[in-house]
């Protein structure tokens, strides 16, 4: 079907003045006025819709152009104008209108501004308004800034698994895959390795946590990895920053330690949201405008800035040192929560903070451990507003400390036989972080809910789409 994209005429509106073009798209709006129709139309293309005049005079199709809804889909043909109220905008004096689909008077989506709640219950037409247009605009192009970043670097893009016989994290809280007939009971307990010898793996499965583990055995081939997919976790998390499915980010580098990391951590965020506020500048003043005011200024700083590094033994110190009363409390071994990071962030430093050399209890079986013997060569980027952003590590490439951990922990060292054995066969430093889209993208839009950035968000009881 040929026709012009509405973005294509707003960015070259001398090229197509006074020519007739054909567009499609959907009526935002549409009024009536002595006998001329004005019809927003949108396709998608850009956040604001084009302005149809609809003549009665002019269009013998004018009478179909008035009976229309809000929501149908339209393809059209006219002149190509200066807007009457504003030369500076184009619109289009319409010659013949023709409907692909009609819409009824109850469609959803009518003038008022929604509210983002009422908007989840109707996720299979939200993306048509201009909140979401805009988010779905920037996801795309905040992915592809992604890519972009670490494709100059020379990073290879790796896939990793997405069915996992390992728990990377080790917190159980993996979605469990299986063949097996719940309705037939099962004499072995799960606990047993005989419990799954039917099922289609013959041993327990799930959905990733994370593509870590095996990206580290790819970068100890390949030298510079990245991963980017989807990961799940079953979390009994009903809060605004969790989700049971998002997309990660996850980069694993041979021959690097955590200050290496910490480089490109940060060259990476600079990176990506000085790319979104160079190709998105309609939809950031949007969220501007409606969902986080200072948004702008905001993100410019984080790319103008340094980012902090701060030991985590020192900032123990300095939130007890605050006389702050926090609701949970600060002592050296306990983790950072949401309101000690953004004190550190906001109070303290007021731009992003890589805290790192946490306790070895509160991290991972596969991060550094220190000479200490106490803390791990792990960090956390937070930032100010929402907190942790990224977390990453340098991993424990001695055997024999990465096998005393994971019994340690009670871990069934058979099932990492492999991951052990990348430090038996030339192991060497290395280093990796995660990034959550989704967190990055509620930053960098204003949005206060990862509800509100995922085309289908998977939260707990909610698989309705």
């Amino acid at each position: 079907m040929k026709h012009e994209d509405i973005d294509k005429i707003f960015k070259n509106k001398e090229q197509f003045l006074d020519s007739i073009v054909t567009l499609c798209g959907w009526v935002r709006t549409v009024r009536n006025s002595r006998g001329i129709c004005f019809i927003e139309l949108n396709d998608g293309t850009c956040l604001k819709g084009i302005q149809l005049v609809v003549d009665e005079k002019n269009c013998p199709d004018y009478e179909i152009a008035v009976r229309q809804n809000v929501g149908a889909a339209l393809k059209v043909s006219g002149v190509v104008v200066n807007s009457y109220k504003n030369k500076e905008i184009p619109e289009i004096n319409i010659t013949s209108v023709e409907v692909l689909g009609v819409s009824s008077q109850e469609y959803p989506l009518q003038k008022k501004r929604h509210t983002l709640e009422f908007l989840r219950t109707i996720a299979h037409l939200r993306a048509r308004t201009n909140t979401f247009n805009a988010v779905f605009r920037v996801r795309s192009v905040l992915s592809i800034a992604i890519h972009r970043f670490f494709q100059e670097r020379g990073f290879v893009y790796v896939h990793t698994p997405i069915l996992t016989g390992s728990d990377c994290e080790g917190a159980g809280e993996m979605f469990r895959v299986t063949t097996l007939d719940p309705s037939k009971p099962v004499l072995q307990s799960e606990s047993s390795r005989d419990y799954y010898a039917d099922d289609f793996f013959g041993k327990k499965a799930g959905l990733t946590v994370s593509g870590q583990l095996e990206g580290e055995t790819m970068a100890m081939a390949l030298g510079k990895i990245y991963t980017f997919g989807p990961t799940f976790r079953a979390e009994n998390s009903n809060t605004a920053r969790h989700a049971a499915e998002f997309w990660q980010i996850e980069p694993e580098i041979a021959f690097s330690e955590l200050p290496d990391l910490i480089e490109l951590a940060t060259d990476m965020i600079k990176y990506i949201i000085s790319d979104v506020l160079k190709n998105c500048p309609e939809e950031m003043k949007f969220f501007e405008q409606h969902y986080e005011k200072g948004l702008l200024e905001k993100l410019k700083l984080i790319v103008d800035q340094d980012f902090a590094v701060l030991e985590y033994t020192d900032a123990i110190k300095l939130l007890k040192e605050s006389k702050v009363e926090f609701e949970y409390p600060v002592e050296w071994g306990a983790d950072l929560q949401t309101e000690h990071e953004r004190y550190i962030t906001e109070k303290v430093f007021n731009k992003p903070v890589f805290v790192i050399n946490y306790p070895i209890e509160l991290k991972s079986f596969y991060m550094k451990q220190n000479p200490d013997g106490k803390t791990v060569a792990a960090t956390d980027l937070l930032l100010p507003g929402v907190g942790e952003i990224i977390g990453g590590s340098q991993r424990e490439d001695d055997f024999d400390k990465l096998e005393r951990r994971m019994k340690d922990l009670k871990m069934t060292i058979q099932d990492y036989w492999w991951y052990l054995d990348l430090r038996k066969y030339g192991s060497a430093p290395h280093s990796g972080f995660g990034l959550g889209l989704e967190r990055i993208l509620l930053y960098i839009t204003g949005i206060g809910n990862i509800r509100d950035v995922a085309l289908y968000p998977r939260t707990k009881g909610n698989l309705e789409f």
